[in-house]
């Protein structure tokens, strides 16, 4: 299967019309430094068409494992060799959210000098919920990484009456705070 470049889309209910959700992965390879891989978060906002989360209760991670609707949420238990997953089931997701933007961040990273250009390999892929088969995969998204310690990976977005998948793979140097603040995500 061929990668998707950033910026690149791919239709999934067109390609598949009875796609009832997605679940999208993540998979990082830090080499020696376990310590950077145990550090990553992965977390999920749903956003309007204006690209602004909807609350702060439509910021999915760790300590917020679902969002008011209960259509987005972390992943009870990960499959394959994702690191993190985050589940989306398109029937139940609200009109007003536009796109789900699929993110990463080293908690506590610049205190711990931890970023994630010091990954060998991350990807974002796209999954079938009935039965994990792989839609679509990302490239390598570290090769163009230095200091940044967030990362936007990718999104999922409502086009024409269906959803898409769109690779991202937008650094941010300041962290889940400039990622927060670019994404209006506030508590």
């Amino acid at each position: 299967m061929a990668s998707l470049r950033r910026g690149s889309n791919v239709e999934l209910t067109r390609e598949i019309p009875d796609l009832p959700g997605v679940v999208l992965g993540v998979r990082c390879d830090a080499g020696p430094e376990r310590a950077l891989a145990d550090s990553v978060v992965l977390a999920a906002i749903l956003c309007d068409r204006g690209s602004r989360a909807l609350s702060g209760e439509h910021f999915v991670f760790f300590n917020q494992l679902t969002e008011p609707s209960g259509s987005v949420g972390m992943a009870a238990e990960v499959t394959g060799d994702d690191l993190e997953q985050v589940e989306v089931v398109f029937a139940e997701v609200p009109a007003e959210v536009s796109r789900i933007v699929v993110v990463l961040y080293v908690n506590e990273g610049n205190g711990l000098r931890r970023a994630l250009g010091r990954l060998r390999e991350l990807t974002v892929r796209a999954l079938d919920p009935r039965g994990e088969r792989e839609l679509v995969r990302s490239e390598n998204l570290a090769t163009t990484l230095d200091g940044e310690t967030a990362l936007a990976l990718g999104e999922v977005y409502r086009h024409n009456g269906g959803w898409k998948f769109k690779v991202l793979g937008e650094g941010y140097r300041a962290g889940i705070a400039g990622l927060a603040q670019d994404y209006g995500v506030t508590r």
